[in-house]
C-alpha cells in the first residue's frame, strides 16, 4: 500500500507496461561537449507494499526511454510487516529521507518517484511522473556537469569535466544496477505474488567530491564487476540531497 513512515495508506492504480534495459545504457554525448540532459527518475519501492507493483509497472516505461535514466531503490521500512525485502537497503531509505529533508516537506512514502533529485510524485501516477519529467527539462539547473564513465582494463574510470558555478562539496555517486530481478513474495501484503523489478540499484556509493574543476576517479573493476551487475550509473549531485546536475551510464554486459 502507499505508505509513509507513519504508515499513511491509500490505493492507486496504473497501466502495466513493458520494459527494456536499453534506456539505461543509451544516450549521452561526447565528453567535453554539452551533455544531453537525461532526466534521472528514482523510484522508491518495496516488496512489502501492495501499492508498489502498479508503480513498478509505470516505471518500466521510463526504463525504456533514451531521455531518462531510471533507477529503482528498494527501501526497508516495510520489513516489519511479515516479509523482508530481498533487495532493500537502509542506505536507500536514508537517501529517500535525505531528499525529504532537503525539500523540507518530510514526505517519505512508497511508491515515490523523485525526478532529478528535486520534484517528487506518487510513483503509480503516470501523468504526474510524466509532468515531473517534462518540468525537469524546462526548469533544469543552469549548471550541468559533463561526465564520462569508462571501463579500461582493470579499472572503471569516472571523469567529470570542469564546470563553473558548481557548488562546493558536490557529490559524485556510482551505482551498480541489475537490469531485471524476479521475486516470489511469500508473506506480507504481496504474499503469493511474483514481482519483477527493473534497473534495480544493488549498491550506491559516494566515490568523491567535486567543486567545478575537472577530476577523475579510478575504481578497481573487481569492486563492480559482479555477476549480478549489468550496468553502472554515475551521478553528480548538489550537496545535502540537492538536485542532480550530471548523469551518465555504462553497460557492463
Amino acid at each position: 500500500m502507499l505508505a509513509t513512515m507513519t504508515s499513511t495508506r491509500m490505493r492507486l492504480s496504473a497501466l502495466g507496461l513493458a520494459v527494456a534495459w536499453a534506456a539505461l545504457v543509451a544516450g549521452g554525448s561526447a565528453f567535453g561537449q554539452p551533455a544531453q540532459r537525461r532526466a534521472v527518475v528514482e523510484l522508491f519501492t518495496s516488496q512489502g507494499c501492495s501499492s508498489c507493483p502498479p508503480a513498478d509497472a509505470v516505471f518500466e516505461q521510463y526504463a525504456k526511454r533514451d531521455d531518462v535514466i531510471a533507477l529503482s531503490f528498494s527501501v526497508h521500512y516495510w520489513d516489519n510487516l511479515g516479509w523482508k525485502d530481498t533487495l532493500a537497503s537502509p542506505q536507500f531509505t536514508y537517501r529517500q529521507k535525505a531528499y525529504s529533508k532537503a525539500r523540507g516537506d518530510g514526505q517519505v512514502y512508497t511508491p515515490q518517484v523523485v525526478v532529478n533529485g528535486a520534484a517528487h510524485v506518487v510513483g503509480s501516477d503516470q501523468s504526474a511522473v510524466e509532468d515531473a519529467v517534462k518540468a525537469s527539462r524546462s526548469g533544469a539547473a543552469a549548471t550541468w556537469v559533463p561526465l564520462k564513465l569508462t571501463r579500461t582494463g582493470a579499472e572503471v574510470v569516472v571523469e567529470a569535466a570542469g564546470q563553473d558555478g558548481t557548488p562546493a562539496d558536490t557529490t559524485i555517486w556510482l551505482a551498480t544496477v541489475t537490469r531485471k530481478i524476479d521475486v516470489a513474495v511469500k508473506r506480507g501484503e504481496n504474499a503469493g505474488r511474483n514481482l519483477t523489478y527493473f534497473n534495480v540499484v544493488r549498491s550506491f556509493d559516494k566515490i568523491g567530491t567535486y567543486a567545478g574543476k575537472a577530476v577523475a576517479f579510478r575504481i578497481d573493476a573487481k569492486v563492480v564487476d559482479q555477476a549480478e551487475v549489468d550496468g553502472l550509473v554515475a551521478l553528480v549531485q548538489a550537496p545535502h540531497g540537492g538536485p542532480i546536475i550530471g548523469a551518465t551510464t555504462l553497460a557492463m554486459k
